[in-house]
């Protein structure tokens, strides 16, 4: 599978601090081979999965026919869920 990260995510991920950072970014690494870990959940009211790291959420969505996972937002427990 691909990943490819909105323009939001990427500057949200970037804004973080360095430690979060990489550890964040092991976690979507790994999406790549696994989309659907078993700690990822699929999300009520909206379509997509979250996966948990922390207290920060990485929101995602796949595209099994196209073989992509696109990362929507990456943020904190407390903003993660707000549009």
């Amino acid at each position: 599978m691909k990943i490819f990260l909105t323009t939001k995510a990427d500057r949200q991920l970037r804004n973080l601090p360095f430690k979060m950072y990489t550890l964040l970014l092991v976690r979507i690494e790994e999406l790549e081979n696994s989309p659907f870990p078993s700690q990822s959940k699929k999300l009520t009211g909206r379509e997509g999965f979250r996966l948990r790291v922390g207290d920060y959420r990485i929101l995602y969505t796949v595209d099994t026919g196209k073989k992509e996972v696109t990362i929507l937002s990456v943020a904190h427990r407390k903003e993660a869920y707000r549009r």
